[in-house]
């Protein structure tokens, strides 16, 4: 049975009452006790016994026992008025309390029900609102014969690194800066929701054209290249963005944003941090969700391989250096390139394992090699997210000693995109390992962006040509330019210079001539296992 708040509160002032009462009646019942006790004393005194004439008679002449017998009423009246009081004064407490807690209840409703559908750090909505305002503002474009809309999936991919380094606190600052510049590009809040922890979708209404979405998504990432401050320290953020565009690519939410997400994995890869979805993107979709588990049992295992690519001396002819270079030949997908499960380690902080792996296997490698007169060089690459660990020049420290291998040994090859991202705590990075002896080389220079603006900042020892413009350099003058003036470049800087991909005698000859120190490429040999390695060693040197 449901009781109402009005008889509720009625209830609690009989209750309220009843209880007040009590003090008065007892009063009143002293009163009448001390009344009757008062007039048989007087009864007493005046006739020596107590009887009823006795009685009557002392009350008939004492004014002080009238006063004595008024008093029960007084005491009465006033206990009851007092309760009264006190009453109706509890229950309008109890009334100012009630709405007290009606508001408070209300307020947690209305929270409950913000949080239900925003995040709670960014007050932005979240992942359930986003998908219903998708599904709404798809109805629309369905129902009003609308060309269409857009869809982009931003992810930060430093963020978790950024967390690692400055604790969460600082993170979710960051967060709430990130959050009040996208809402601010987009000019509308509600068209803007955090996903996940490191993901934000954008809704771009009435945007049907891959040319104005790309265009879009290219301003984002320019809106988001300053500097984001936390105290005296000034950080730059790795924005990624996928691309969908309905119907083109989709006509219901859950498609879209199935593929914007893998958009968006690809866009980690791309020139300037964007792409758009093309339907052979998922071919790679459900084979990126199982290498993953398999990458870390593979290492657990032993199941990668460590092949190793000659360096030649192009002005002693002779073989100066080795670039490690990491295989996986997987038994249901066969051989998985290094440029796809390496992405996939560096997204899925499987990187660290990776390199450490890769560290180990080399350092052993190199040992062996300079215990039995192979003195060779060994290059090994370190990826962007191996220049952002603090720890990595400790890790390589305990390795070196541990397989008694000198850094001068040792070559670590860097690219440009690694160091960009955030040059400052690369620069810490490479400066450490540099100060402890190792050497530095510039991996597939030209192909990054701000080249000659970090060149000089850099303490390195060796630029690599990519083979981008050594392929065709013997065909093509423009190609031939830009080596030669790299060449040129490099020995102003004093630096060494490696040309990658040289595949004929004719390139090799040209590279020869305009002074370039070393080459790589299948003229010589491809990347091949140890022991295929010391066999090809054998036959150079016999030749």
């Amino acid at each position: 049975m449901v009781i109402s708040f009005n008889d509720a509160f009625s209830r609690n002032v009989k209750i309220l009452n009843s209880k007040a009462s009590k003090p008065s009646i007892q009063a009143v019942a002293v009163a009448l006790g001390a009344a009757l006790l008062a007039t048989l004393l007087v009864s007493y005194s005046q006739s020596q016994s107590i009887t009823i004439e006795g009685i009557i008679n002392a009350q008939r002449g004492n004014l002080v026992l009238w006063l004595l017998d008024g008093l029960p009423f007084v005491f009465g009246y006033v206990g009851q008025y007092t309760s009264y009081v006190l009453a109706q004064e509890a229950n309008l407490m109890v009334l100012e309390q009630t709405d007290e807690l009606r508001q408070y209840a209300s307020n947690l409703e209305k929270q409950a029900a913000f949080t239900s559908t925003h995040d709670a750090l960014t007050e932005l909505p979240n992942r359930a609102l986003f998908y219903d305002r998708l599904v709404q503002a798809l109805r629309v474009v369905h129902e009003q014969k609308q060309a269409g809309l857009s869809v982009l999936m931003l992810n930060i991919e430093n963020l978790k690194e950024i967390q690692d380094t400055l604790g969460l606190s600082n993170t979710d600052l960051i967060v709430k800066q990130l959050a009040t510049r996208l809402a601010s590009w987009s000019g509308m809040s509600h068209s803007v929701a955090r996903m996940d922890a490191h993901t934000f979708a954008i809704l771009l209404p009435e945007c049907a054209e891959r040319v104005r979405a790309e265009e879009a998504a290219r301003n984002l990432v320019k809106a988001l290249e300053p500097h984001f401050v936390i105290g005296v320290l000034k950080l730059s953020l790795h924005p990624s963005i996928g691309i969908v565009i309905a119907p083109e690519h989709g006509d219901d939410a859950d498609t879209l944003l199935q593929r914007a997400g893998v958009a968006q994995f690809f866009a980690v890869n791309s020139a300037n941090g964007v792409s758009t979805y093309s339907p052979n993107m998922d071919e790679h979709s459900p084979r990126r969700l199982t290498l993953m588990s398999e990458l870390k049992k593979a290492l657990e295992r032993d199941e990668l391989q460590l092949y190793y690519q000659p360096k030649i001396d192009l002005v002693r002819n002779c073989v100066s250096g080795v670039e490690a270079l990491v295989r996986w030949k997987h038994e249901q997908h066969g051989f998985i390139p290094p440029d796809e499960f390496i992405v996939l380690a560096e997204r899925h902080r499987m990187i660290r394992p990776l390199t450490q792996w890769v560290l180990q296997q080399a350092f052993r490698t190199s040992a062996e090699w300079h215990r039995a007169g192979i003195f060779l060089t060994m290059s090994i690459n370190l990826s962007t997210k191996d220049l952002h660990d603090a720890e990595l020049p400790d890790q390589i420290a305990g390795i070196a000693a541990k397989m008694l291998v000198q850094p001068e040994w040792i070559m670590f090859e860097i690219t440009e995109s690694s160091i960009m991202g955030d040059p400052t705590r690369a620069l810490i990075v490479i400066e450490r390992l540099r100060s402890m002896g190792y050497q530095f080389s510039i991996d597939d220079f030209g192909t990054g962006y701000s080249s000659l603006a970090y060149l000089k900042k850099l303490p390195l020892s060796e630029l690599k040509i990519d083979k981008s413009f050594v392929l065709d350099m013997s065909g093509n003058e423009n190609d031939a330019i830009i080596v030669r003036a790299t060449v040129n470049l490099a020995h102003n800087l004093g630096l060494t210079v490696t040309a990658e991909g040289i595949e004929n005698n004719e390139t090799m000859q040209m590279l020869k001539g305009i002074g370039c120190d070393f080459g790589q490429g299948f003229y010589f040999s491809k990347a091949v296992s140890k022991a295929e390695l010391e066999v090809w060693l054998a036959q150079w040197n016999a030749n």
